[in-house]
């Protein structure tokens, strides 16, 4: 008897929910009032909202405790501990004694309105008459508030709740949305992986499209993890949809990171906000292949593209690879992720890719799994950028660490081998993967490691730009990393692409023949 139950205790353990699920199972019950690309702003919101006010809250008793109640209604005495001050209107409890009423979307808007006002640093980053435009269902919205109301923010500081749910979310909003929307979030493995290449320990860090502020989260995580001070790096960003642009400016206020997000969410080519900067570290993963992100007429002085050709206006990737380029401080390095297409081709993007080779800034070339993102099923690559290859020399957590002179070589690693499953159809890096494939690298770039780095059949090999030019300029990395048992010039990608439509196709017609077999059966008078 005691080992029943026993295993109806662990059972129902493992059926306990989240916190995470818990909230998006309540998110859920919005869908039909609210569209899944809207919902998000409705959750994100109140959950931001919930957070302010625990923070407020312990910051008030902290106030009350040494004896200084005189000031509890004083800002300057919450914003010098980087807590936002909450007015009357504003306050969670107020929410919740209204959470039944008619009117409480109303409230809401007026209470993030308020906030906004008190503290400038969240100007442009709260929605604006927001709930009360959407029509919510109001017994949806009113349990919707009574499941944020049970998380306690603050439990678990080390485990950063607040963040997890965030992340959480928008991991689920991006896989919601589908294919052509969740641009907004990169999955974390990816950044993950792109913060133990290029180390953003010290210095400028920007993001050209930073969609809801993914990169730079993860990279401020990167440097507690490494035991580095968070208040060495500067965080500047931009990015054109304006929703997400206030999504961005929460998810870093939520985690109290100061950040330069321009004035405005604005079109990073048409309207730079940060036209004069200079940035240490660069993570970007722009829309890919966006077409027609420029008239013929526009932009063909601009500053960024200088010394190179003109991107051509059928594509952007290059225009992001220039703008990027142009970005990049003396001894900077740059991560980010665009469209295979992008690694060969002819005409002006050959050039270009001549030109960035020529001028020893492309340090390597990885190409990533299918099925990694959201919004598109196809394979991607993540070029690494890095100034003065031939005598760098960076402060990295307190020490100094000698790269090689490398600027003659480029590095391809080939990763589409790797990752596990995760979500049933989507794949991911583990820590341990994450860490193995930086290790290889950085083994590759720096002094005093010369012995550790080898180039591995199917995996990884160093090409100087003798080969590279010999093969057209091509950043194709199986054009240069052995394959023992397939033909280099196969299509893999395009394959695997081929062989999943088949598979869709069977699939499609298996649901058929069911279908048909269900009527077959109802005809004959059986009920399936």
């Amino acid at each position: 008897m005691f080992d029943n139950i026993k295993y109806y205790m662990a059972k129902k353990q493992l059926k306990t929910k989240s916190i995470e699920e818990t909230l998006w199972e309540s998110a859920n019950k919005l869908r039909g009032s609210v569209e899944p690309s809207e919902y998000k702003h409705v959750v994100l919101s109140l959950i931001f909202l919930k957070y302010a006010n625990d923070r407020f809250e312990e910051r008030r008793n902290e106030l009350i405790a040494d004896g200084k109640a005189a000031f509890i209604d004083q800002a300057v005495f919450y914003n010098a501990k980087n807590v936002f001050y909450i007015e009357e209107q504003s306050r969670w409890s107020f929410i919740m004694e209204n959470a039944k009423q008619n009117d409480i979307a109303i409230k809401i808007d007026k209470a993030l309105s308020a906030i906004e006002d008190s503290n400038p640093t969240l100007k442009g980053a709260l929605p604006s008459n927001y709930y009360s435009g959407l029509g919510l269902d109001k017994a949806k919205l009113a349990a919707l508030l009574d499941e944020i109301n049970k998380i306690d923010t603050l439990k678990d500081p080390e485990n950063d709740l607040i963040g997890r749910v965030y992340e959480y979310f928008l991991a689920k909003f991006a896989i919601a949305e589908g294919k052509g929307k969740g641009e907004y979030y990169t999955p974390k493995s990816i950044v993950n992986l792109i913060a133990e290449i290029i180390e953003p320990y010290r210095g400028k860090i920007y993001d050209p499209c930073c969609g809801s502020g993914g990169m730079f989260v993860q990279s401020m995580k990167f440097i507690e993890a490494h035991h580095g001070n968070k208040r060495d790096i500067s965080v500047y960003g931009q990015e054109y949809t304006n929703t997400t642009y206030k999504l961005a400016k929460m998810n870093l206020a939520i985690r109290g990171i100061a950040s330069n997000l321009g004035e405005m969410a604005a079109d990073t080519f048409h309207n730079d906000q940060h036209k004069d900067l200079k940035a240490d570290f660069i993570m970007a993963n722009p829309p890919f292949n966006q077409k027609s992100w420029r008239a013929d007429n526009e932009l063909k002085d601009d500053p960024r593209w200088h010394g190179y050709d003109v991107p051509p206006t059928s594509n952007a990737n290059y225009g992001w690879i220039l703008n990027i380029v142009s970005k990049l401080s003396s001894n900077g390095v740059a991560g980010f992720l665009l469209a295979n297409g992008a690694l060969s081709g002819d005409g002006i993007e050959m050039n270009i890719r001549r030109q960035l080779l020529q001028n020893h800034l492309v340090e390597a070339i990885v190409i990533l799994p299918r099925n990694m993102f959201y919004s598109t099923d196809i394979s991607v690559t993540l070029w690494i950028l890095a100034g003065n290859r031939k005598s760098r020399t960076v402060e990295q957590n307190g020490k100094m660490v000698k790269y090689r002179n490398r600027e003659n070589e480029v590095l391809f690693v080939d990763l589409r081998q790797w990752g596990e499953p995760f979500e049933k159809k989507y794949i991911q890096f583990t820590a341990e993967q994450i860490s193995e494939i930086a290790q290889n690298i950085h083994n590759w770039q720096r002094e005093g490691h010369e012995t550790t780095y080898k180039n591995i059949p199917e995996y990884c090999y160093s090409a100087s730009l003798d080969e590279i030019e010999k093969k057209s300029w091509s950043l194709v990395p199986s054009k240069y990393i052995e394959f023992k048992d397939r033909n280099e010039d196969f299509d893999f990608d395009g394959k695997m692409k081929e062989l999943q439509s088949e598979l869709g196709e069977l699939l499609k017609q298996e649901e058929a023949s069911k279908n048909e077999l269900k009527e077959l059966f109802e005809k004959l008078g059986y009920k399936l």
